[in-house]
Parts: C-alpha cells; structure tokens; sequence
C-alpha cells in the first residue's frame, strides 16, 4: 500500500519520547475505525516527507499536507470524530497562542512523561499500524 495517497492519516511523533509514545498508545485506543498509520519522526516514512529535522512537534500528514503542533492535534482530534469534534472550538484561539501552550507541554515533555510508564507491548493488529 502506498502511504502518500490523499486518504491516508499519518500522526508522525517523536519515537524517544516517552509521552509521544503515550500519546500514541491513547489514539489507538480512541481510533476504533483505524483512521490512521503511525510513524516516528525518527523513521523512514518521515524521512520520505519534506518534513524539518529539527522539528520538535507532533506532525500529522493528511490529503498530502502536513500539520504541526496545535493545528496537528485539532486535525487529529477532528479525524477521530464524534464528541472529539468539538474540540473545533479551539480553532477560534488565534494560532500563536494554541503553539505557545503545545510549546510549553513540549518543552517539558520529558519530565511529565517520566512517571508515566510507556512500555506495552502492540497486538498484530496494532504492529500494522506503524509504518515504521
């Protein structure tokens, strides 16, 4: 399968993040439909996507466009659908303000990921979900 095409829902994340990897745990959970393909930053995918190295934000590919940061989140939120796009109501926050605060959870990522623990092992099924 070829994971450019135009329905194809990519949520790229950090791979030696803790909390990205969380985060990552938690969509599939919510995606019930298998609306999306994950894939590190880190990875060959990402590699194959005009996407900046030094790129410190979750990334979401869709219909051949890439997203970041607040915008990324709310698309990914919207794609999961139901109660979830309501969450369209915070597009009225001008986008300085959604990054600065997606910022200020990055930056401090790895000490709220910490306590957190991220190890689980993906079913078959999950394992074809990631790309790479």
């Amino acid at each position: 399968m070829h994971y450019k095409e135009n329905n194809t829902k990519v949520v790229i994340h950090d791979g030696a993040c803790g909390f990205c990897k969380g985060s990552v745990n938690l969509l599939i959970k919510l995606d019930k439909k298998r609306v999306f393909k994950y894939a590190s930053l880190q990875g060959k995918y990402a590699s194959t996507l005009n996407i900046d190295k030094n790129i410190d934000s979750i990334v979401y590919y869709e219909n051949q466009k890439l997203y970041y940061k607040s915008t990324a989140i709310l698309k990914i939120l919207n794609a999961l659908g139901g109660i979830l796009k309501l969450s369209n109501i915070f597009y009225i926050i001008p986008k300085f303000i959604r990054d600065y605060i997606y910022d200020l959870v990055a930056k401090n990522r790895y000490i709220i990921s910490k306590n957190i623990a991220q190890c689980k092992i993906p079913t078959q099924e999950e394992k074809g979900l990631f790309l790479d």
